[in-house]
């Protein structure tokens, strides 16, 4: 649309806000971006509608899986309304974010369901005789 300035979405707020999300819901014992026995890939993609008031919408991909395969891949997408003025980019961070956080929780949600799947089967030991 003329006379719009740039959508700016930094892929570093989007990590840390990722990030921050997962820590904060509990749904792992533990979170980082290190290597891991479970590996979550997350994909965003982020549009806007400039159609009356602005809409975000937040679409995030996501494999599920080990260093070695893919178990499941989940595909969630969530929008908010922002205002119809857009006067800087500033004004995109509320609803972006709002959007990415209904994004997540569809996703976390998914996952939690999922939970057999991600389970570590502990190896049966001890000798039968």
């Amino acid at each position: 649309m003329p006379g719009i300035t740039l959508l700016e979405w930094r892929t570093s707020d989007l990590s840390r806000a990722t990030m921050e999300y997962v820590r904060n819901r509990g749904t792992f014992a533990s979170v980082s971006e290190g290597s891991a026995d479970l590996v979550m890939t997350v994909t965003a993609r982020l549009a806007m509608i400039a159609r009356g008031p602005y809409v975000y919408h937040v679409r995030l991909q996501t494999n599920m899986g080990t260093t070695t395969g893919s178990i499941k891949t989940y595909d969630v997408e969530r929008s908010a309304t922002g205002s119809s003025v857009r006067w800087v980019t500033a004004s995109d961070r509320d609803p972006i974010e709002a959007a990415l956080q209904l994004a997540l929780e569809d996703l976390l949600t998914s996952i939690e369901s999922d939970r057999s799947l991600y389970l570590v089967k502990e190896p049966v030991g001890g000798d039968k005789s």
